[in-house]
């Protein structure tokens, strides 16, 4: 019996890593976004991979509590980098959300839109021919 949960465990940790690794590159790709549809798309994908780690998370907390377990540093390990990813999720999560033009969107310095995004490329020349002639 206990054989038989230390190699669920195992198995259980390994898909733990791939699932943390996957968030990773996903991580990367929403950084690396050039558009704000594919921004969202990819936090989408986020947001499907940290659910899955949350479940992982979950499961093992009950083997952590469970006092047939010796060693749970590396349990403790595995646990600890999740909830890593959750937090950064988090924070990702707030930035999108923050409307553009809400108070806390303008106050953290441009946030979500730098002040030349949102300006036409013919708004851009004139302000480049502007700041020229001053």
């Amino acid at each position: 019996m206990l054989r038989k949960q230390q190699t669920e465990i195992e198995r259980t940790l390994k898909k733990v890593q791939e699932g943390l690794d996957e968030y990773d590159k996903i991580w990367d790709r929403v950084e690396d976004a050039s558009t704000i549809n594919q921004k969202e798309k990819h936090e989408g994908d986020l947001k499907k991979e940290i659910k899955r780690l949350q479940r992982y998370r979950e499961l093992i907390k009950s083997w952590i509590s469970n006092d047939a377990y010796k060693d749970k540093t590396i349990l403790k390990n595995a646990k600890r980098q999740i909830e890593i990813r959750m937090e950064s999720f988090k924070k990702c999560e707030k930035e999108t959300k923050t409307k553009a033009f809400s108070k806390e969107a303008l106050s953290s310095g441009g946030g979500l839109l730098k002040n030349n995004d949102l300006l036409s490329e013919a708004q851009k020349e004139t302000k480049k021919w502007i700041e020229t002639k001053h």
